[in-house]
């Protein structure tokens, strides 16, 4: 029930609205997290890409330039216009003008991708005047009709990336109107509309990190191969060049993802034989995906590179002082994600990941034992030094210097592993489980970190742009990065400290009248006799003293404000001395202790029947039982005073009652009344003077800020 109100309070948290809890039985977990892994793209980032940089090799346009590129693509098609009205042009071949290139690059950019442009209809009713024609018909009327569709146009594709990259290519006039299963239609700066027939689609997939489309265009018939894809597989496509790997590593320095973009044209006899071959490897009984692969490869050979695109993912609100802030409590945080080194350090600096005073090691590409060796000896000589590892030199480490590499990873302050696939995210928590025995949170937005996250002590996963499977898959699920602060440092908090009182009282109330019935059984002989009949027993565990216990969980040391202002308050539980062996055996001391003075006491004073032990044990019982959890109280509520105040009253309201456990004439006498207190002051006393002593000499951190 305790877990249960804990989850409750996180989702109704207004400050962290859109959290969701999918696991009751772990939110006390969030309060010892010692190791924090983080996805990067659309968990730090905000996975809405905005396109910066297209570079043609010789020359590079940039957001303040991109209007030049507008007007390359007005004068090319003007030019194209003119030479189809004079004539067929020359065959030879003629060094391509920038103007040229331009127009193939964004070409290639409008037409090379899985994206589809949806038109809102009402929108569409709204803005087609009366009087239009066919949608081909290219009336002054219809072009208006093309305009406000595009202006109600939203992109739909699989990644953010593509969308960016067409969403520009409409910015500089050269939108793309309209697609279907077998036609994409382009619209020139003139409005003329450029029809295209798809004859093939080869899908992006995580192996082979391109995607690639064949294209026959309508009106001249020619055939093209397009061909985008990350620059570590389009280095060896591609024809020499020797600006392409400088030009990447500029953009990824300046925190850009980079697409290496390439074309090559195609005869219909080139293009008939390659469709006869692909078509065979496709029916291919075995070996089917190996065949296919070996097919589109032969055709991907000296492609013409065509352009390098830089697209920014900007970081999400509040990244930097929510890092931050996790650092202070304690946290070390690692980064895992599929990038290439160059942008995941970048985006590790600018969210401060990586902290102004701290260096960065970037550990060297390793493929041998040696080069392992070698390497981690340099990195051992640096102190206080954030680590920057691939992927592939992350594997080798792990198989030949698995423990020597962890020990040094753990101490550094952030580690960030670029270039990691699903599975080594996976691996990397479970290492980090083992080596240091703490807990692990790991966090991401993807399909590709649900191993990642399941893998963890507790799963954090952010419903995204990309889809809802992380979120699902998870423990909790929030809908930005900055929740983590305070459902880590105030939700979490609270709910280990509330679960550790919750727990001590649990066992403090089951130990103190389990010494009561040994003592009494031991005074009278050990004989079978239980201390109290029935109902008493029954209410004890449940009427007299739950509610009291139960408001626990409304208890806090400090204020949320105070948590997230002071997140050093969180540093002290990952040590878990909270519910320790250490407190275990107290409560176990105090719980011998009160039981002792309870029953001893109501031995000694008691008088004439049996009857009178019942009543003043079990009332002292009851009393100490309600002082106790006042004594534990840190700030008061409502409930809780009420949540006293009841069990008290039901307690003397059954002292009324129950008449066939307790002597009413007794009761009312004023020596049951004295015997009772003397009781209850003997067992609640000392333990009172010790916690003000210790508070007073030893206070805990959170009574200086209170």
């Amino acid at each position: 029930m305790g877990k249960a109100f804990y989850s409750w309070s996180m989702q109704r948290d207004k400050e962290i609205a859109g959290t969701v809890v999918r696991s009751t039985t772990i939110p006390e977990e969030l309060g010892r997290i010692s190791y924090l892994l983080s996805d990067k793209t659309g968990t730090l980032t905000q996975n809405e890409m905005v396109f910066k940089k297209l570079h043609l090799g010789t020359v590079s346009f940039s957001t303040e330039t991109f209007d030049e590129v507008s007007s390359h693509l007005t004068t090319a098609f003007t030019q194209q216009a003119q030479v189809e009205s004079v004539g067929p042009s020359p065959t030879h071949k003629v060094r391509r003008s920038e103007v040229t290139r331009v127009l193939e690059a964004v070409k290639a950019l409008a037409l090379c991708h899985n994206v589809t442009p949806v038109y809102e209809e009402q929108e569409i009713e709204e803005s087609h005047s009366p009087g239009s024609g066919s949608l081909e018909s290219q009336t002054e009327a219809d072009q208006h009709y093309w305009q406000q569709k595009q202006e109600s146009c939203v992109y739909q594709a699989s990644s953010p990336d593509e969308v960016a990259l067409v969403r520009w290519t409409e910015e500089v006039s050269l939108p793309l109107v309209r697609r279907d299963l077998v036609n994409m239609h382009l619209r020139t700066p003139s409005g003329q509309i450029l029809s295209f027939t798809i004859l093939q689609i080869f899908p992006f997939t995580s192996e082979t990190k391109r995607m690639g489309i064949i294209l026959k265009e309508d009106q001249s018939g020619d055939i093209t191969f397009y061909l985008k894809g990350a620059d570590v597989v389009m280095s060896g496509i591609v024809q020499y060049n020797d600006w392409l790997e400088e030009e990447c590593g500029n953009m990824a320095r300046e925190g850009l993802r980079t697409l290496v973009v390439a074309k090559k044209s195609l005869t219909e006899e080139q293009y008939l034989e390659f469709e006869t071959r692909y078509n065979a490897a496709r029916m291919s009984v075995s070996d089917r995906v190996a065949q296919v692969a070996a097919v589109v490869e032969s055709l991907e050979r000296e492609m013409e590179l065509l352009c390098v695109t830089g697209v920014e993912d900007r970081l999400q609100d509040r990244v930097r002082p929510t890092l931050e802030l996790l650092r202070n409590a304690g946290i070390k945080i690692w980064m895992l994600t599929g990038d290439k080194l160059e942008t995941a350090t970048c985006i590790a600096k600018s969210s401060r990941l990586v902290s102004r005073t701290q260096g960065l090691h970037v550990f060297k590409a390793v493929v041998t034992r040696t080069d392992a060796h070698l390497e981690l000896n340099t990195f051992r000589k640096k102190q206080d030094c954030a680590l920057v590892i691939s992927g592939d030199s992350l594997e080798v480490c792990l198989q030949y210097y698995q423990h020597e590499f962890l020990e040094l990873a753990c101490g550094c302050p952030a580690v960030v592993c670029c270039r990691c696939s699903p599975t080594q995210k996976a691996e990397v928590v479970r290492l980090i489980q083992r080596h240091t025995g703490k807990r692990t949170a790991a966090v991401g937005d993807g399909g590709n970190d649900v191993s990642m996250i399941q893998a963890a002590d507790a799963g954090i996963g952010i419903a995204g742009r990309e889809g809802h499977q992380a979120s699902l898959a998870a423990d909790f699920s929030i809908p930005q990065f900055s929740h983590l602060a305070r459902l880590l440092l105030v939700h979490g908090r609270r709910s280990y400290k509330r679960s550790a009182s919750l727990s001590q009282f649990v066992i403090h109330r089951g130990l103190i009248i389990t010494t009561m019935q040994a003592v009494f059984s031991s005074v009278f002989y050990f004989s079978s006799v239980a201390l109290y009949q029935g109902f008493l027993m029954v209410g004890y565990a449940t009427v007299y003293t739950m509610f009291p216990v139960f408001s626990l969980v409304l208890d806090k040391d400090v204020s949320g404000k105070i948590a997230l202002t002071y997140p050093e308050l969180y540093k002290e539980l990952s040590k878990g001395r909270s519910l320790s062996f250490k407190t275990f055996l107290m409560w176990v001391l105090i719980s011998i202790y009160q039981g002792g003075v309870i029953m001893y006491g109501a031995l000694v004073l008691f008088e004439d029947e049996f009857i009178h032990i019942v009543a003043i044990s079990f009332t002292s019982l009851i009393l100490t039982e309600l002082i106790m959890v006042a004594l534990t109280v840190r700030t008061w509520h409502i409930i809780m005073v009420m949540a006293e105040l009841f069990s008290l009253a039901l307690y003397i309201l059954s002292l009324v009652v129950l008449k066939d456990y307790f002597d009413a004439e007794f009761i009312q006498t004023t020596d049951f009344l004295w015997k009772v207190l003397i009781i209850t002051l003997v067992s609640c006393l000392p333990l009172y003077i010790l916690k003000f002593l210790r508070k007073k000499f030893s206070p805990p951190s959170y009574s200086k800020l209170s």
